[in-house]
């Protein structure tokens, strides 16, 4: 390989990785824009956090869970810390896709995006210190143990033989569903906000006090998302990077445009919530398989998820969780239906294929429901995990950190 095309896909790669680090900012202003002013503080303290620690974590020792080189398929580490030699510096390292340091960012950025994932479920009513150890471990253990089953070379990634096996090209489940199973075991353990059910057990609207940045923040994730897909391409190859921009946009674009028509018909009303979810829906339902499908095939994957997306929506509340930004739905649900859309469209579509798909994602249900369980359950019988009625209702900004987002207009009020 020649100098000059590593240092193109070098480059491609890092640009990728400021792209999903920008999506840490989408996240946060769908997430605040979601929900009530009076904890906006909260949510982004929550969001910084994630960032910051999940690097750090990645770095001590998650890289290294999460590809440790040979091991048995389940279980393996390599070290502490990052070291390499030159030869991860040159084209012999990654098929000369990018050096060891840029990979190593590249997939950081990806593993704080788990946890980030639950912040917005729980939003509201958690309590700061057990979500920040809840972090740690999350991101420091658990995301790269999964992540190792097949992106590690895994047992997953050689389910069928070595030519065969599980696929999630940029981590339907091995990003989103970890991050929706353990949303999913954290709502279910903390408990509605108050009032968002009546005493019927029917479910009442707490609006988002910015819809103009949850509107924002979506339009920035899809953004980050040409990083989050494109750059799990893993070089600057023209064809298929160019094919897996066009089928995420077109996945997410069919998701909102679907969502929107199916929330219209069934509440009779122009929901912006559910188009803005819907292009998440959509995005999520394309990433396991954004490089084996066609335009056609990515429109269709990115309508279902979008008929997913209000369908999940009234399920959630159905089922009395509460879930103020739709994180289950987006990210677990869509995610599981991206997972198996493999096995039905594209390159690889195929009885087998869909197993395969089914089998991982059952694999990463039950070990994140499992493990996420253990840790919120122990942290809400030790330390406690929601805040008092009074802080619930005076907001976590006030008793948490003693600010207010927004105290110029606040004080202008009175």
């Amino acid at each position: 390989m020649d100098t000059g095309l590593f240092t193109a896909n070098n480059v491609w790669m890092m640009v990728c990785t400021a792209l999903v680090f920008f999506m840490h900012l989408g996240f946060a202003f769908l997430e605040i824009g979601l929900t009530r002013q009076k904890n906006t503080i909260n949510i982004l303290f929550k969001n910084i956090f994630i960032i910051t620690v999940g690097l750090l974590m990645y770095y001590i020792g998650g890289f290294n869970l999460m590809y440790p080189g040979d091991f048995n398929g389940f279980l393996g580490f390599s070290g502490f810390g990052l070291g390499t030699d030159a030869a991860g510096l040159t084209p012999e390292y990654a098929d000369g896709g990018y050096t060891y340091w840029t990979d190593f960012l590249f997939q950081g950025m990806f593993a704080a995006t788990a946890a980030t994932i639950v912040s917005g479920a729980v939003a509201e009513r958690i309590k700061l210190g057990p979500f920040m150890v809840f972090t740690v471990i999350y991101v420091g253990l658990i995301y790269p143990i999964v992540g190792s089953w097949q992106w590690g070379g895994g047992f997953l990634s050689t389910l069928g033989g070595d030519d065969a096996g599980f696929y999630d090209f940029a981590g339907s489940t091995l990003v989103h569903s970890v991050g929706g199973w353990g949303a999913l075991v954290a709502i279910w353990l903390l408990g509605s906000r108050i009032g968002k059910f009546s005493d019927e057990g029917k479910p009442q609207a707490i609006p988002g006090h910015n819809i103009p940045l949850a509107t924002a923040g979506v339009l920035i994730l899809w953004l980050g998302w040409f990083g989050f897909n494109g750059g799990s391409v893993l070089s600057a190859d023209p064809a298929l990077t160019s094919l897996v921009l066009t089928t995420t946009s077109l996945a997410a674009a069919a998701g909102g445009v679907s969502a929107f028509v199916v929330s219209t018909l069934a509440y009779k009303n122009y929901d912006l919530t559910m188009f803005l979810n819907g292009i998440l829906g959509g995005l999520v339902g394309i990433t396991a398989g954004a490089d084996l499908m066609s335009p056609n095939e990515a429109v269709v994957i990115g309508l279902l998820a979008g008929a997913i997306i209000v369908g999940g929506v009234a399920l959630i509340d159905r089922i009395r969780l509460d879930d103020p930004v739709g994180a289950v739905t987006v990210h677990l649900i869509c995610g599981i239906w991206g997972t198996l859309a493999v096995g039905i469209f594209g390159d690889k579509a195929g009885v087998d294929q869909f197993l395969y798909q089914l089998a991982g994602v059952g694999a990463a249900g039950v070990f994140c429901i499992l493990t996420a369980f253990i840790i919120i359950f122990t942290l809400k019988k030790t330390i406690g995990i929601r805040v008092d009625k009074e802080e619930e209702l005076d907001g976590l900004d006030l008793h948490e950190h003693g600010m207010d987002a927004y105290a110029d207009f606040r004080m202008n009020q009175h």
